[in-house]
């Protein structure tokens, strides 16, 4: 008995300095309002039990409601800021590697690895942001990717039944967009067997990165680990390709191994995994999502048809080719596109550190301390957009009511850390309506109430009943 009254106390008393010293040495400054929730787990476990709501944003409405909209809280082990304020979001992004460094749960990071894009700083993240972008820019898609988009969106859509879940054909189909995008893979049984590690890597990101107590978080890790030995594999298959000459493939694959970087196996991994993870589970959730809003507001569901039918009507060849200038036409398809994403928000937000003592609004944010940048909050806020939590794509076509970009309207972030899949991912959104407004009709096929931000622990898949329209 005296030993585990001391064994307690060695481990309590060390604990309780480190907080005292802590709470001494910000009590100089001013901080956000909040509270710090339980010792050493936080607010955490309401962080995460949040998304598994019907509320699109909980955690923070509760908070904005009590402490305004920037406050303090504790989670994933760290004293946070989060903001849902516009101004400040602005500033966090504009200020990144100057006041502010990426940085992410250990959840996040250690699934994505150290040398992918998210996490990368400095002069290597410009070179590789670049160097994305180049492979996702207008012209790109315009003449090289448009015609597989295209292609793989039919080649699912013909294998569909009376009653599919398309949450899970969402993922499939971004999932093979962007093995062809970045590997020029088709698809096959070694990307379906990718797709379903992938699968479980990202459901282990909002755990708590504790193998022995998660089983989540330990099988994300497995998965991992598998995902990572099979990328391996195939670059060192398309360096041998390209050391005998035989290298032809012009994807991004083949832009790391031809630049004059000499970039690791390790880092082209690390890259490659976690432009799979962005490519594959923000875009098809959007997909459902569009999908879900469009089934719930017949009149924008009936205007899109209309878009649709029309550019259908000017091809002789019912099944002809999606063009550039199809595209381009699609006005209210980007009305439908912009409330998506402001609605579902495909970047909810970012996680930063800060490099140094940080006044904004009032408050002081210490040095190493973490903020979370919410661009849902800023996109939900009724300040900001009249009926903020109701689709409405025509609000779009009303210049007064449109946002300033960068401003309260941040779907894909912004500053140097940009998104530079945003352009891929509305084409690949945008195609996909077209070829199902066009090819089908559908009904929910039972009460499945999908929340604004599904996650895959949430296990909604939207199941709709779909019957073909007669061309």
């Amino acid at each position: 008995m005296e030993i585990s009254v001391t064994l307690l106390i060695c481990v309590i008393l060390p604990v309780f300095f480190i907080f005292l010293i802590r709470t001494s040495r910000f009590r100089r400054f001013r901080l956000p309002p909040g509270t710090y929730g339980l010792p050493f787990i936080g607010e955490t476990l309401q962080l995460i039990s949040a998304y598994k709501t019907e509320n699109p944003e909980p955690f923070i409405d509760e908070r904005v409601n009590r402490y305004g909209p920037i406050f303090t809280t504790h989670v994933f082990g760290e004293p946070t800021v989060f903001s849902a304020d516009s101004e400040t979001n602005r500033f966090i992004l504009l200020n990144e590697g100057k006041l502010f460094d990426c940085s992410y749960p250990g959840s996040i990071s250690n699934l994505l690895g150290k040398q992918s894009l998210l996490l990368m700083k400095g002069a290597l993240h410009k070179r590789m942001h670049s160097l994305t972008m180049s492979f996702g820019n207008s012209s790109i898609i315009r003449d090289h990717l448009l015609v597989d988009i295209d292609r793989l969106i039919r080649l699912n859509l013909d294998s569909w039944s009376d009653r599919i879940f398309l949450m899970e054909e969402a993922k499939k189909m971004t999932f093979e967009v962007t093995m062809k995008q970045l590997m020029s893979i088709d698809p096959g049984e070694w990307t379906e067997s990718l797709r379903k590690e992938y699968g479980h890597v990202i459901e282990g990101f909002f755990t708590l990165p504790l193998p022995l107590f998660s089983t989540t978080y330990r099988r994300a890790i497995k998965a991992r680990t598998k995902v990572a030995e099979a990328l391996s594999l195939m670059v060192r298959d398309r360096r041998r390709e390209r050391e005998s000459g035989d290298e032809k493939k012009k994807d991004m694959l083949g832009a790391m191994l031809a630049s004059g970087d000499n970039f690791s196996d390790e880092l082209i991994i690390d890259f490659l995994l976690a432009l799979l993870v962005g490519g594959f589970e923000t875009t098809s959730t959007i997909m459902t999502l569009a999908v879900k809003f469009l089934t719930e507001t017949p009149l924008a569901l009936a205007q899109l048809k209309e878009e649709h039918d029309q550019i259908r009507a000017k091809k002789s060849d019912p099944d002809a080719a999606v063009e550039w200038c199809d595209y381009k036409s699609m006005e209210f398809t980007q009305c439908v596109v912009n409330e998506t994403l402001r609605v579902a928000n495909i970047i909810g937000g970012i996680f930063r550190r800060t490099r140094t003592d940080i006044n904004i609004k009032g408050y002081t944010i210490p040095k190493g301390w973490k903020v979370f940048a919410s661009f849902r909050a800023v996109h939900l806020d009724p300040n900001n957009y009249k009926d903020s939590r109701t689709f409405n794509p025509w609000r779009w076509q009303n210049t007064a009511e449109a946002p300033s970009p960068g401003n309260t309207y941040t779907p894909f972030g912004g500053g140097p850390r940009l998104c530079p899949g945003y352009e891929l991912a509305r084409v690949v959104l945008s195609v996909f309506l077209h070829r199902l407004v066009t090819r089908f009709s559908w009904v929910p096929a039972e009460e499945d109430k999908l929340v604004f931000f599904p996650t895959t622990r949430t296990k909604k898949r939207y199941p709709i009943i779909v019957q073909r329209r007669k061309t």
